[in-house]
């Protein structure tokens, strides 16, 4: 399942907060939502790269990405899964777990 793997591979370059959503039953956007946080705007683009080039050698998907590392958030999205990487202060912001809070988490990492 490509929403596992984002997860390990945003740990494997140390995203921290990771969080999978299964969001199949309160939306039709996607199926699952892959949130996680970076410390800085270098590790936001190293995360964001890393899943992006190892999702498309093993699943053979290229997502639509929208933001940029300066910014704060970025978001692949690849369908049925919609990645989102933040810094702190943005993820504090827009509090997407909140947003989706009757939606149980699958899986947290901290």
């Amino acid at each position: 399942m490509i929403a596992r793997r984002v997860v390990e591979l945003a740990e494997d370059k140390q995203a921290h907060e990771i969080v999978l959503l299964d969001i199949r039953l309160q939306s039709t956007i996607a199926d699952y939502f892959v949130i996680c946080s970076a410390d800085n705007d270098r590790q936001i683009k190293a995360i964001v790269e890393h899943v992006d080039e190892k999702i498309q050698q093993e699943y053979g998907q290229n997502p639509r990405i929208e933001g940029a590392a300066d910014t704060g958030w970025i978001v692949l999205d690849y369908g049925d899964v919609v990645v989102h990487v933040f810094n702190q202060l943005q993820r504090d912001y827009y509090r997407l777990e909140r947003l989706w809070s009757l939606v149980p988490p699958v899986v947290v990492v901290q």
